[in-house]
């Protein structure tokens, strides 16, 4: 699979990165979005409006979160270095964004080496005195795997595009991924540090095939037992569901079937060439 066709499958989430510039964000309700660029081979530059607002989006960058304001975008995405005239890979006008999600957008490969669009909603429920959340999700071209932290299993047969949480003891662990219930290492092993009150967020991405599996980390703080404000998260390289959620996952599945339009198209396109 080029670049090129890896890039069209990562459009529409790379496209939701570039409203936190459309506009100030301050409101309680605003929505909080983070982005994974989990698709290898792909790179990509952003417009919203009009403006280049992210240029060179590598993959196996995540963004911090963006407040983004509800309303209403006009959304472009070319190939890096295409310009803002250049052909689009993909676009849509009018583009809704619910207010008040917390949510992460993950463009990664299905269990077949697809392009694929998955939004996850972030738990940032209350967490007990001494006690962390790790929550891992599989978003790797790659068969089930078993989850292990200090080589125990903590999540067995998970499979992609698919996540499992729980709340454990706060603290230091050496995580590593296996093919489901072998002891065949698959990523890592990798040292978490799992904050009291914080959800640590694992994702296993790449393709087994190509064998580049990678793993990135997503931190969300601020879920104490009495918590103040709203929560806050990180996020980068490694080394590197209530009313809200459900209106979160209906406008990035719709941005998602503007993606799957276009691949459709293409495929076809290529059959009568």
């Amino acid at each position: 699979m080029s670049a090129t066709t890896r890039a069209m499958g990562v459009t529409a989430a790379m496209a939701l990165v570039g409203l936190s510039a459309a506009a100030p964000a301050h409101a309680a309700d605003d929505a909080h979005v983070s982005i994974l660029h989990a698709v290898p081979g792909a790179t990509v530059d952003v417009y919203v409006n009009g403006d280049a607002l992210l240029t060179d989006f590598k993959p196996g960058t995540l963004t911090d979160p963006q407040a983004l304001p509800e309303g209403q975008y006009d959304l472009k995405v070319t190939a890096a270095g295409a310009g803002a005239d250049g052909d689009a890979i993909v676009e849509a006008n009018d583009v809704d964004v619910p207010a008040g999600a917390n949510i992460t957008v993950v463009a990664h490969l299905d269990a077949d080496d697809q392009p694929a669009l998955t939004p996850f909603v972030n738990d940032t429920s209350a967490i007990d005195a001494g006690k962390a959340r790790l929550t891992v999700r599989h978003t790797a071209a790659a068969p089930a795997v078993d989850v292990r932290a200090n080589e125990e299993v903590v999540f067995s047969n998970l499979t992609n595009p698919n996540e499992e949480s729980a709340d454990v003891a706060a603290g230091t662990v050496s995580a590593d991924v296996v093919l489901a219930g072998t002891d065949t290492v698959a990523i890592g092993p990798a040292d978490l540090n799992l904050g009291e009150g914080t959800n640590t967020i694992v994702y296993a991405w790449g393709s087994a095939k190509d064998k580049n599996l990678k793993l990135a980390t997503q931190s969300i703080s601020g879920m104490h037992s009495s918590p103040n404000g709203v929560p806050s998260g990180s996020g980068g390289q490694v080394a590197a569901a209530d009313e809200t959620g459900r209106y979160a996952m209906a406008t990035l599945g719709a941005l998602a079937a503007g993606g799957l339009v276009f691949f459709a198209g293409r495929r076809k396109s290529r059959v009568q060439a």
